[in-house]
């Protein structure tokens, strides 16, 4: 269900709801009088399995609060956010990405965190991120960007050589992802996704802005060429056929062909290296994305993994602020969670779990160590930009399974993402 329209039937059910129970904040009193925060968040098991550690150890040096997580899975995870928050019953500290801050600040259900906490000693550019309007609504859990991983022994396997990433191009990467899957042995060369964030590297290689303001900035010829891209992988073989590569999109990153060996490179987040290095139980090399022929700059970006932020509504914002002050600024927290939300923006917090991290981890450290300076900084996007993946994934998988053009699909494409964004 889209954002929109899940507010929408949220809103309708909220007479019902309160009329059973009391309204109020997520937060109340447990049975022994402490104070009870609802600490809403997404993801795999082994998450919720750090996260129930992390909680714990918050609890042991907060024993006056405890917290409760409040879990889902990716898939239902803002239809069910909204829900509460629009029945008055927003958990007390809430995971947000960058999509869905304006939303959420827009609705007046973000409390402002300016001064509750201290942000002195995180990143200052990565911190203004969670900034709307001069408001500081969220704090960033840790950083992370979207980048090319790859399986170098794969790779070695069918006589191709690790690329410079450094000047490697996009006609660089199909034709290595050709030869791969020529060479045999059941690899395919790589593999595609519909993440903006690669559309977003793709279009700031051509001078393009995603956003502009309240308007998508990407013009009909970059998602042409961008769209041309996942075509010509298909016709090489450089990826599997449109039909099995939809598939893969749907199941997320540990079945995905990298993680299951089946894959020699694909683009992910580089917080995502330790999951899929495990998974597939190989050693992954980051590398820059690659460039459009002629481009100046790679378009990559700095990015939070994703943002702490407080609900408006909250009767416990200042035990709220603690515990998001804990999560960010505490090297017990950092300890446990490592790179699980990308890596700590709190330098003296990195600088304490650093050695505790496990080499994967290291590699990614290095990795944004290496490209930091070549990073742009990024803003929050405008409301509507939690609908931009599914507007994007279905118009790109319209022209790459041949059932539109690619001129029809951008025009397509361009008028469904700026009607969300008008609202």
């Amino acid at each position: 269900m889209k954002p929109t329209k899940v507010w929408t039937v949220a809103l309708l059910a909220t007479a019902v709801m309160t009329a059973a129970a009391g309204c109020g904040g997520g937060g109340g009193k447990s049975g022994d009088d402490k104070v009870h925060l609802r600490f809403s968040y997404w993801g795999s098991d082994s998450r919720q399995k750090l996260t129930e550690q992390v909680i714990k150890k918050f609890e042991e040096k907060n024993p006056t609060i405890d917290v409760e997580g409040d879990f889902s899975n990716w898939e239902s995870y803002y239809e069910k956010l909204a829900t509460k928050v629009a029945a008055n019953d927003s958990p007390d500290v809430i995971s947000i990405e960058i999509r869905g801050l304006s939303e959420y600040a827009g609705r007046n259900a973000l409390a402002d965190l300016s001064g509750k906490l201290p942000t002195a000693d995180l990143d200052q550019q990565v911190l203004t991120s969670g900034q709307i309007d001069g408001k500081q609504y969220a704090i960033p859990t840790g950083v992370n960007t979207f980048s090319m991983l790859v399986n170098a022994t794969a790779l070695e396997k069918a006589k191709q050589k690790l690329p410079d990433d450094k000047s490697w191009t996009w006609d660089d990467w199909m034709n290595t992802a050709k030869q791969v899957t020529a060479a045999g042995g059941g690899m395919v060369g790589a593999e595609y996704n519909y993440n903006p964030a690669w559309l977003q590297i793709f279009a700031a290689q051509r001078g393009e802005k995603f956003y502009d303001g309240n308007k998508i900035g990407i013009t009909a010829d970059t998602l042409k060429a961008w769209w041309a891209i996942h075509q010509q992988l298909i016709q090489t073989k450089g990826s599997a056929d449109a039909a099995k590569s939809a598939e893969l999109i749907s199941l997320g990153p540990e079945q995905s062909l990298l993680a299951t060996n089946a894959g020699a490179m694909g683009m992910w987040w580089s917080n995502q290296l330790n999951a899929l290095s495990k998974a597939s139980g190989q050693e992954m090399t980051l590398l820059r994305m690659p460039k459009a022929a002629g481009a100046t700059t790679t378009g990559m970006f700095l990015q939070p993994s994703m943002f702490y932020t407080a609900s408006a509504k909250s009767d416990h914002a200042a035990e709220a602020a603690k515990f998001i002050d804990f999560m960010v600024n505490d090297p017990d927290a950092a300890a446990i969670l490592l790179s699980d939300r990308g890596l700590p923006t709190n330098a003296k917090v990195l600088a304490a779990v650093k050695g505790k991290l496990p080499p994967v981890d290291q590699k990614t450290l290095t990795f944004i160590g290496d490209v930091k300076s070549e990073l742009s900084p990024i803003t929050a996007p405008p409301k509507g930009a939690l609908q931009m993946e599914d507007i994007l994934k279905r118009n790109s998988e319209e022209v790459v399974f041949g059932k539109t053009s690619p001129d029809a699909g951008a025009q397509k494409f361009l008028t469904e993402a700026n009607a969300a964004l008008a609202g």
